[in-house]
């Protein structure tokens, strides 16, 4: 079990940051992915498909897709990733998910694709999670985001492809003297139910 102070790290006391300083290695992108790649999803689908946007010039591609809240923090972040999922993430499924090789099959097929792109849109969700928890974990600060123009990011960086985004994520070190304060939660009784 965790101590305290992890749970803090990663989940207690971790913020959605909007400023943030410093730089992040292809070493730390790389170790990212090979921890949060192991989190579950349905039939180990994998849906998730992450483009890192480290210069300034690829960056500067979302400027006209972002909330005008998100601006500065897509464009400044050391890396802003884009968190995408792939419609086509079944075809993998027999490597994937080899003791049942025709599970590719429940989502093949024109006739299917709201199944697909439901099943795609929750485990990358779920996935996206394991991204952010993992990145805290790793000593790195996260800012999702969702303010963004889905249709105008997947036209310009997903066009021709099974891609559609998902949500963005800044990340870097935060800059603890711009975050604001901590919000409230639920108590559980207001959000939970035992049956």
């Amino acid at each position: 079990m965790l101590d305290d102070a992890a749970l803090d790290l990663i989940l207690r006391k971790a913020r959605s940051h909007n400023v943030f300083t410093g730089e992040v290695t292809d070493a730390q992108l790389r170790a990212l992915w090979d921890v949060m790649k192991w989190g579950p999803t349905t039939g180990n689908s994998q849906p998730l498909r992450i483009l890192f946007l480290r210069s300034r010039s690829q960056k500067e591609r979302l400027r006209p897709h972002l909330s005008p809240s998100n601006v500065d923090k897509a464009l400044n972040a050391p890396v802003t990733a884009i968190l995408a999922y792939d419609l086509g993430f079944y075809e993998l499924l027999p490597r994937f998910f080899p003791r049942n090789p025709a599970m590719k099959n429940m989502y093949a097929g024109e006739e299917k694709r709201a199944f697909t792109e439901t099943t795609a849109l929750r485990n990358s969700s779920l996935q996206g999670a394991y991204f952010i928890i993992t990145a805290r974990a790793l000593g790195l600060d996260t800012g999702p985001m969702s303010g963004f123009n889905n249709a105008g990011v997947d036209q310009e960086f997903f066009a021709g492809t099974t891609l559609k985004s998902n949500f963005l994520c800044a990340l870097g070190k935060a800059d603890w003297s711009k975050t604001h304060p901590l919000d409230t939660r639920l108590e559980f009784d207001e959000a939970c139910q035992i049956l």
